[in-house]
């Protein structure tokens, strides 16, 4: 990316103003960087390329790691954010709004590195090494991967057999999925919803596709916001924890002549289509919180439409030929991030840490093949400064009760 100098400072705004809200980064960053322990290394990212991402990138850097980032979604990218990186020396490869080929472009710019660590948000870097840039796997100790969806991939890619990497799922990591995929994408959702369509959510019925901890989150601060909640679930267990929340579930048919608002968090594709778009209420707004713009099925609602217009900033209104209107925002992509800034900063803080120490691992040692989860000791290390930074004292075991814990005997 060419260094755009107007936009150098509102960019380093944005992230000093998150480096106050980051302290566990912060507390790394200070304990590693006199050691120089990245030092040597080339560290290849695929991230969402906004002010807490970048206070990772900074802190990569600042322990010793030459680093190149290319965003993980056109949407998410912010051009003034991406002008400080490179003003820092950050090698940044991204555009808010770049087209799909340009995406791919720059996924191979960011590669150009030669890498030794990978750090993936969706997999997508780490399957263009599997398939155009094998030359390069071998240079590769690790990598690390920030989502659910990734990590579906890679599991797949592993199932197969396809898999040359060792890959560490952060987003496995307890201090991740339970805070988070909860927490964050609950609160980031609701922000990027209300932010685009200034709309009432109490009374409003939304219909919530895929009840993980993302899913989970979601509902949980639209009930807490007045709606009523439907979930649509493929997992019996899932189902039932719903129903056990308070929410209603039933099948996406069933939903579908019912919702207001229709978010998808399932990490898979077509999950509102055709059958759905014929039955659904004139100005029911559609949105995606799944990774990839593939949930809602776009080809679909152009072949349905009669018209389509911008009707406001991030929602593509499509005009179906009976005169129903369908709200599509933020082109179907993340509308936490395509519509608003992401996750809470403290949320990211867990997370960006966490993606530290799983870099400063491999630096280590090089990983065996196939998907790895967080080693315990780092898991635990998060929440732990977390806990301390917020003046938390955990309570400890005496000898007597430790001992208890280890004997089957009373």
């Amino acid at each position: 990316m060419k260094l755009d100098s107007t936009l150098v400072e509102e960019g380093l705004k944005k992230i000093n103003w998150a480096w106050n809200f980051m302290p566990v980064l912060r507390s790394f960053e200070e304990e590693y960087q006199k050691d120089q322990p990245l030092k040597g290394e080339r560290i290849c990212t695929c991230l969402h390329l906004e002010a807490k991402t970048a206070c990772l990138l900074l802190t990569l850097k600042k322990l010793g790691a030459e680093v190149s980032a290319a965003g993980s979604n056109p949407l998410s990218t912010q051009d003034d954010v991406c002008a400080a990186l490179v003003s820092k020396g950050i090698f940044v490869y991204s555009r808010r709004g770049m087209s799909t080929s340009e995406y791919v472009e720059n996924l191979n710019k960011a590669l150009d590195i030669e890498p030794t660590i990978v750090i993936d948000d969706g997999a997508d870097l780490i399957a263009l090494l599997h398939t155009e840039r094998q030359n390069l796997l071998p240079r590769i100790r690790g990598a690390a991967e920030e989502t659910t969806t990734g990590v579906t991939r890679l599991k797949a890619m592993e199932a197969s057999d396809d898999l040359s990497l060792g890959v560490i799922a952060v987003n496995d990591a307890k201090s991740k999925f339970l805070f988070d995929n909860r927490y964050g994408t609950g609160q980031s959702v609701v922000d990027g919803i209300l932010r685009t369509t200034n709309v009432l959510i109490a009374g409003k019925i939304v219909v919530v596709a895929g009840y993980g901890w993302c899913g989970r989150g979601v509902a949980m601060r639209m009930q807490s916001l007045g709606a009523k909640v439907i979930v649509v679930e493929v997992d019996p267990h899932k189902a039932f924890e719903a129903l056990m929340d308070g929410h209603s579930v039933m099948s996406m048919k069933e939903a579908a002549p019912l919702g207001d608002i229709f978010l998808t968090l399932t990490g898979n594709r077509d999950v509102i289509r055709r059958e759905h778009f014929e039955v659904m209420k004139d100005g029911a707004i559609l949105g995606n919180a799944g990774h990839f713009d593939v949930e809602i099925n776009k080809n679909h609602l152009e072949e349905m439409c009669e018209s389509k217009a911008v009707s406001r900033k991030n929602i593509l209104t499509y005009t179906l030929k009976d005169g129903r209107r369908l709200h599509l925002l933020a082109e179907g992509r993340l509308v936490n991030l395509a519509a608003a800034d992401g996750h809470p900063i403290e949320i990211m803080d867990l997370s960006f840490s966490t993606q530290l120490l799983c870099a400063l691992h491999i630096r280590k040692k090089t990983l065996e093949k196939g998907v790895i989860p967080v080693p315990e000791e780092i898991d635990r290390l998060v929440m732990k400064r977390k806990l301390k930074t917020m003046g938390v004292t955990l309570e400890e075991m005496t000898a007597a009760q430790r001992g208890y814990l280890r004997s089957w005997k009373e």
